[in-house]
């Protein structure tokens, strides 16, 4: 009987289940809902829900049977939320001898440094920076929420887009394209009008932070006030690069740094966030080898005592 290994990368929005054989060769992928919370009794089912059915379109595009409760060598999980209280949820969906239940950003790092040690910057909605050396250590910088972090992150990028609009409607900061930007994409009457409609639920963190997208329309054609935004998200997010180096290695050594999320699609952040980290000697920085999913299936192989080269991984889309 064939030998399979799993790695899944289980977030916020998508649930991606990659299933490998022991030569790494990927043979089949499946995604489905959400899968991170799973505090209340509705947020159980979801993950388990999500679970097996990402882990059962990856057995149906693999063309193989699938029994009710698989068998893996090895199987990693990476969860966005935190992994304590996912192990026994997943324990029960499938049998292997070797669970790994991590973070996302683990699975992140191991995807796009292929397995090897680095650092990589994720900016989505919010912000992290996480780098593990050659000695297996390893360090996060960021990551604690929208209250008190996630600096260059989207909803941070639209938060400060929504600040610099409001100072332009009260005559103490400068005009910006940002202020009719905003109100035309909203319906909002005025800024302040936009503030309320932040503070209700209607918009979740998410929506909010979709609105970052604005911000690099209007720096692209020329507006000072979200180009200073999006150069500041990039510093902040080089500066958490580099905290995670100066923690983990040497001043000089050559460290590999990968960058992943949607606010690194502007390429105005992209760029100078790749300037700022090359400014340190032996900094290379770079996009991801691979997605996050294929770092849960490197790790699941690394738990097993395998390090094959990925083959037949399918291309990453964020």
């Amino acid at each position: 009987m064939k030998r399979l290994y799993l790695g899944v990368d289980g977030g916020q929005s998508s649930t991606t289940a990659l299933i490998g054989d022991d030569a790494g060769r990927v043979l089949g992928t499946g995604s489905a809902g959400p899968c991170n919370h799973v505090g209340a009794s509705e947020g159980r089912e979801k993950l388990i829900r999500a679970i097996r059915e990402c882990v059962s379109r990856a057995f149906e595009q693999a063309r193989m049977e699938q029994i009710a409760r698989p068998r893996f060598e090895a199987a990693c999980f990476g969860m966005s939320g935190g992994p304590a209280d996912k192990r026994l949820i997943l324990s029960e969906i499938l049998e292997t001898p070797l669970l790994t239940v991590t973070t996302d950003a683990a699975i992140a790092l191991a995807g796009a440094i292929a397995g090897k040690p680095g650092i990589i910057t994720i900016a989505g909605t919010g912000s992290i920076a996480y780098g593990r050396n050659a000695d297996g250590r390893t360090a996060r910088v960021g990551g604690w929420g929208y209250v008190f972090g996630d600096e260059g992150g989207a909803f941070d990028i639209a938060r400060q887009a929504l600040r610099a609009a409001l100072r332009h409607e009260e005559g103490w900061g400068p005009q910006t394209a940002l202020h009719p930007m905003l109100l035309t994409a909203t319906g909002a009457a005025d800024a302040n009008d936009l503030l309320h409609r932040f503070y209700t639920s209607e918009y979740s963190r998410p929506r909010i932070a979709a609105f970052s997208r604005l911000v690099d329309e209007a720096a692209v054609n020329g507006d000072w006030a979200a180009s200073g935004i999006l150069q500041a998200a990039a510093q902040q997010l080089a500066a958490l690069s580099a905290s995670v180096r100066m923690q983990l290695w040497r001043p000089g050594g050559p460290v590999p740094i990968a960058y992943i999320g949607g606010v690194f699609r502007s390429t105005i952040v992209r760029e100078r966030f790749r300037a700022l980290t090359e400014l340190e000697e032996g900094n290379h920085c770079g996009p991801p080898v691979f997605g996050p999913a294929a770092g849960a299936l490197l790790q699941a192989y690394q738990a097993a005592g395998l390090d094959p080269v990925l083959k037949n991984v399918p291309e990453f889309k964020e």
